[in-house]
């Protein structure tokens, strides 16, 4: 069965639904593109429709398009090589970009579209806010920025760009969608249970459709008992997750939870294989194992095709697979453990274990395997709070870097608030070390009294009277001396150890 959401994704901007006033703003900003040569910012909460509008604007101008999701392409040439250039120059076919200042035709133009744009963070991600912001400002062709939280931008690249809001599309918009993809597909339905996954999704009307192709999977009609009665959690973490899936939910409630976590379905197969046998008896992990190994097959898919409509497979046993393994609910609470091999290449993980490994002087392998699961075992949804603004300090974390070892939320006001103490403590103890270096070079230079140190080499009478003992202790408190000197190199760099 295809993505619902890909097959009856709006092909124009007519057909985008519950926001007219977004929707014509947007045309109009595509339309006079010659006059102000703008970017745009269009944001929103997940599932309104805004990357979808893009595409439509585009399809709707007879552009070509260039897609970069600024999530995962962080770095600053990344950037330059897959968006720069086509912001600049010529368009995929060959043909000169910019033409509209010059009374050129609008038809060989490109958009190129910068997805999740909310998700760069400074010199974090290595460059990657200047480059977007610089690409904007320069750009010879129509440049559309997407995102859910438009204050997590920086403030230059806001300034940069034209503003449009989409909002959360109201139930009576997202019925009107729901029916006609019931009347497309020939399935018969009942008016109250399309009301009821409109009310449940609270605007997200991609949300919507996945509720209606879960509900009408095996299906000819759809009522109001086919349709699952939970509330859609649109922040459901991902330890709530495995709770629902592994212990609590029927196989179509575990199904539903899957959509309304925000982790891509290779990452939580990750998840779900990693946990499996903390929660499950021997026979049920048999059973889950064969709908995970299925699972496994449809990702080989997914990587060797670029589908990534086969998404929705990898899912399908991923969650309801392994839920419908499992003989009844479970109780009792259950330490997750965060996936020691991960799954993807991701730049908030690499990092995480380059600061780890460059800090405890150990290996990237080292980091990955034994001290990175040991930091988020004891620091498990920030408790206890000092120990793990302790270990932010030690490896000078940031909001994500944070939420990544501990399983807490990067926008959460306690994530915030850890690494604002841990940048206080590291700042304190760099200031206190260089202040003591200073004022012990400052003694010496000062004290009159001060013998001339002796030649190298060559002993002193007290050098002479000290015993082998004596010379033991000596060498010992010597290497602790080297030891703290080391504490804070130039770099500003210490060890977990130092913050103890």
């Amino acid at each position: 069965m295809a993505d619902w959401t890909e097959r009856y994704r709006p092909r124009t901007l007519s057909e985008v639904r519950g926001n007219d006033t977004a929707r014509d703003a947007f045309a109009d900003w595509a339309r006079t593109w010659d006059d102000h040569r703008e970017a745009v910012v269009l944001h929103g909460s997940p599932g309104v429709g805004k990357t979808s509008a893009a595409h439509a604007l585009a399809n709707d101008m007879g552009w070509e398009t260039v897609e970069l999701n600024a999530s995962d392409q962080r770095k600053s040439d990344d950037i330059e090589r897959f968006a720069g250039r086509a912001a600049r120059n010529a368009t995929l076919t060959g043909s000169a970009g910019g033409g509209g200042a010059t009374g050129g035709d609008t038809a060989s133009r490109q958009l190129v579209i910068l997805d999740e744009a909310d998700n760069i963070h400074g010199t974090y991600d290595r460059g990657g806010a200047a480059a977007i912001t610089k690409l904007v400002k320069g750009a010879e062709q129509p440049v559309v920025l997407i995102a859910n939280e438009y204050y997590d931008m920086s403030r230059g690249l806001r300034n940069a760009c034209r503003e449009i809001e989409f909002r959360d599309i109201s139930a009576r918009s997202i019925v009107p969608v729901l029916r006609d993809i019931c009347r497309k597909e020939g399935i018969e339905f009942e008016s109250d249970a399309l009301s009821r996954i409109a009310e449940r999704n609270r605007g997200d009307l991609r949300g919507a459709v996945n509720d209606l192709q879960a509900a009408a999977q095996g299906r000819t009609s759809i009522g109001v008992d086919d349709v699952v009665t939970a509330d859609r959690d649109k922040s459901m973490g991902i330890f709530p997750f495995l709770d629902a899936v592994l212990k609590e939910q029927s196989a179509e409630e575990a199904l539903q939870s899957a959509y309304a976590v925000d982790e891509t379905p290779d990452d939580l197969t990750k998840w779900i294989e990693d946990n499996l046998l903390d929660v499950y008896e021997p026979a049920e992990a048999t059973r889950a194992y064969d709908f995970l190994a299925n699972a496994d097959r449809w990702l080989g898919r997914v990587r060797a095709t670029q589908n990534y409509s086969y998404w929705r497979y990898v899912t399908d046993n991923t969650a309801a697979g392994v839920a419908a393994a499992r003989d009844g609910t479970k109780g009792g609470w259950t330490r997750y453990g965060r996936p020691q091999f991960w799954a993807r290449s991701d730049a908030t993980a690499d990092e995480v274990v380059r600061r780890i490994a460059e800090r405890s002087s150990c290996s990237m392998q080292t980091a990955r395997r034994d001290v990175l699961p040991f930091l988020s075992t004891v620091t498990h949804h920030c408790r206890p709070r000092e120990l793990t603004v302790t270990m932010a300090a030690a490896y000078d974390l940031d909001e994500s870097g944070v939420a990544f070892i501990t399983g807490s939320g990067e926008s959460t006001k306690k994530v915030a608030s850890i690494v604002e103490d841990a940048r206080e403590r590291r700042e304190r103890l760099i200031t206190e070390t260089a202040a003591g270096d200073a004022a012990s070079e400052f003694d010496e230079a000062a004290d009159p009294t001060a013998e001339t140190a002796p030649e190298h080499g060559a002993p002193t009478p007290e050098d002479e009277r000290i015993t082998g003992d004596e010379a033991s202790t000596d060498a010992d408190t010597a290497a602790e001396n080297d030891a703290d000197t080391d504490a804070v190199d130039d770099d500003g760099q210490a060890g977990l150890g130092d913050f103890l």
